[in-house]
């Protein structure tokens, strides 16, 4: 399945969440998509990165993940995922910690002095580990993303997309009650 990476794709706030959003309804077993899937479709995403990422001014460029990188990307793909929503809810999981770590360890091992997608995104969860106060889970979609408003209010990743649904579906709702 192909489609654009779309500016709304890149919601995260920071490359490494944007990576791991890349798993559409991800706690969903029907439904869930993983987007990078397709070797076209992850070559893709590095140049729409360099476009769309909010952190494209540290990265610029982005080479496509090597081949032979690419399971070692995927696993730290899951990796951010899982310890940066578990502090989202509140927990302080050292073992998720130590695979995060391990995991962006590997990648910077294999492809440190390149401008690749995997060193880049191992440099993104780096980074993200300082902000962890600012992460959050969109009421919508599920995905993590930044907050970076003023007093933390946001509640979905996209306004442009998953607040006006969410809106939609509550004006929707109320008209209908009140219908005789």
């Amino acid at each position: 399945m192909t489609f654009a990476w779309t500016l709304h794709r890149f919601a995260g706030g920071a490359l490494a969440l944007d990576v791991a959003n890349s798993v559409i309804m991800r706690s969903d077993p029907v439904r869930r998509t993983d987007r990078l899937e397709v070797t076209e479709q992850m070559h893709a995403f590095s140049a729409a990165a360099a476009e769309f990422s909010a952190e494209r001014a540290l990265f610029g460029e982005i080479k496509p993940v090597a081949e032979p990188n690419r399971k070692d990307f995927l696993a730290l793909r899951e990796a951010i995922d899982a310890y940066f929503r578990c502090r989202v809810e509140g927990h302080d999981d050292r073992v998720l910690l130590a695979d995060l770590l391990q995991a962006c360890a590997r990648m910077l091992k294999q492809s440190a002095s390149e401008a690749t997608l995997e060193a880049a995104t191992a440099r993104s969860a780096l980074r993200l580990l300082a902000e962890t106060e600012r992460l959050k889970i969109c009421g919508n979609c599920g995905w993590l993303f930044l907050d970076r408003s003023r007093n933390r209010s946001r509640t979905w990743c996209d306004m442009a997309v998953c607040g006006n649904r969410v809106k939609a579906s509550r004006h929707y709702r109320r008209k209908k009650e009140t219908m005789p």
